[in-house]
């Protein structure tokens, strides 16, 4: 009775084992998804919404990290892993959406966040407090580059310019006036671009500092989108 009674006992433990066994993995994806979700949603919330307000590159963005990590965190093979995690780069490096080319502050949040999910995913043989390190070192370079502190923001448009007698160097000073003066902006350079003689038109771009935190992206726009566009 008492090897019966040892028997049962220990078949009991070894299924509590291999319940346990089973579990681990799963807590240990919830948890790495959470915190990946957690670090990519402060990256993305707090310091690239307030500058751009694109809700569609917000909700692009995070559905790319859920998707990203997910699909590397479950994937077998660690050398599939990192061919995906490459591939994923190689595919959003020549990515171009029908309307318009993605603009180059989006495609770098889109680089950054793919590569936060990419380590979250594979860095299953650090310690999480190595984890932890890396993700506060992505959050810290990424507050210190986008803070005014450090970098002062210069905004700037282009414009069509009509009066190309003005464009010339030597009167360089009376551009800058006639601009001010229309644009109402403190305008402190000015670039001449594209100069068309049969209209008397010159595409120029023109920098200022400005009071708002956002980045206007339809500042370049050359031209009206077609139909269909």
């Amino acid at each position: 009775m008492d090897m019966d009674l040892l028997v049962d006992m220990t078949g009991e433990m070894m299924a509590i084992g291999a319940s346990l066994e089973e579990t681990e993995p799963l807590l240990q994806l919830i948890f790495r998804f959470l915190f990946n979700f957690v670090v990519v949603g402060i990256i993305i919330h707090f310091f690239y919404y307030p500058k751009s307000r694109r809700r569609d590159y917000y909700f692009t963005f995070s559905l790319i990290n859920v998707s990203v990590f997910l699909l590397i965190m479950l994937m077998g093979s660690v050398k599939l892993k990192i061919g995906f995690a490459l591939g994923i780069f190689a595919i959003f490096g020549i990515i171009r959406y029908r309307t318009e080319s993605v603009p180059i502050r989006e495609m770098t949040y889109l680089f950054l966040i793919i590569a936060i999910s990419v380590i979250n995913a594979l860095s299953t043989q650090i310690t999480y407090a190595e984890m932890l390190v890396t993700n506060l070192l992505f959050v810290l370079c990424t507050w210190l580059l986008e803070s005014e502190r450090w970098l002062k923001h210069t905004s700037c448009k282009l414009i069509l310019y009509d009066k190309i007698q003005l464009i010339v160097p030597d009167k360089r000073a009376d551009l800058l006036a006639d601009l001010r003066l229309r644009t109402g902006l403190d305008i402190n350079k000015v670039e001449v671009g594209h100069i068309d003689f049969l209209r008397d038109a010159a595409f120029i771009k023109i920098y200022y500092e400005s009071d708002s935190r956002e980045i206007n992206g339809v500042d370049q726009l050359t031209r009206f989108p077609k139909e269909g566009e």
